[in-house]
């Protein structure tokens, strides 16, 4: 991926030289934080995996989602001002810093054309970076555990840049120069809830989910949501390289489908237990991930991604 022409966004809270603090919190790891009803065996087993995944004690995941889910767990305090003293608000200058304000930068000039042609207004969402663990706003605690998740209520995409390196090392999904452009799938994955927050799929969904009988079924709901985050991520892409034809580089959307199917669901649970459980995915199948960032990219339009249509999974 050639990014050196980016635009640098500022929208950018820099916490990496934060320490991390404790308390309670929770999120859904690459995704978004997951609503509608209790804790089910579906997600324990889900919070299960990434536990297993990432080397985290399984209760504090559990605790955050149980508050999330609208649980019995008293909710956390939470600070109004989420910015640390030792913060730094801009465009980064380091390396990975620099790559993702200009990954952040072009998300949002591409989508801010989309929503013109549409006849809409469009705000970016804030990228805050962290090392280990920060204060989440409305989301609760943000560790590095959980991975890389989007807060609807204050429109900000939460990144341990750690992360990036957990795909490449742990879960294989890509590997060399071509993990710049799985960095750049991921966040304009986290850019992709942000847009269905402001389209009003978000809240939708989330109803549902309150008003669902099962925890299959809130689950089946929030794998839509999943998926078609991964299909208005191809849809940037797509963008992306009209716009600049010389952006992507050899063996980058292999990357991009390596890194979906290494975080499909079935492969993180067949790689943690050795059996699938389909009613307990929340993110989608290794072959889902791939087949929907794949028609965003070759579709390129935001109405190619309806997940939640009749037969669309």
């Amino acid at each position: 991926m050639r990014y050196d022409d980016f635009r640098r966004s500022d929208d950018i809270d820099d916490r990496r030289d934060d320490s991390g603090g404790g308390g309670m919190g929770g999120g859904g790891g690459f995704g978004l934080p997951m609503g509608g009803g209790g804790l089910g065996i579906g997600t324990l087993i889900v919070l299960g995996l990434v536990s297993y995944a990432f080397g985290i004690d399984p209760r504090i995941l559990i605790g955050g989602a149980e508050i999330l889910n609208g649980g019995s767990g008293q909710a956390p305090t939470y600070q109004t001002d989420r910015r640390t003293s030792s913060s730094k608000t801009g465009a980064p200058t380091d390396e990975m810093g620099s790559m993702i304000a200009g990954i952040l930068g072009e998300i949002d000039d591409r989508w801010s054309e989309i929503f013109q042609a549409s006849g809409q207004s469009y705000s970016g969402p804030r990228i805050v970076l962290f090392r280990n663990a920060t204060n989440g706003g409305r989301c609760g605690m943000a560790q590095s555990a959980m991975g890389p998740f989007y807060c609807p209520p204050d429109k900000q995409i939460f990144l341990d840049t750690g992360f990036f390196r957990e795909v490449e090392t742990r879960f294989h999904g890509c590997s060399g120069s071509a993990c710049k452009f799985t960095a750049a799938y991921i966040i304009a994955h986290e850019a992709g809830h942000h847009i269905q927050n402001l389209l009003g799929i978000l809240p939708r969904v989330t109803r549902l989910q309150q008003q669902s009988g099962s925890k299959a079924e809130s689950n089946a709901l929030q794998v839509k949501v999943e998926l078609q985050a991964d299909c208005l991520s191809g849809v940037w892409v797509n963008r992306e390289a009209k716009k600049r034809p010389n952006f992507l580089e050899p063996g980058d959307i292999d990357a991009a489908l390596t890194t979906a199917s290494a975080i499909g669901d079935d492969t993180l649970q067949r790689q943690a237990t050795g059996r699938v459980v389909p009613d307990s995915f929340t993110h989608g199948s290794a072959a889902q991930r791939k087949q929907w960032f794949m028609t965003g990219y070759q579709q390129g339009t935001v109405q190619a991604c309806n997940t939640f249509g009749a037969g669309a999974l």
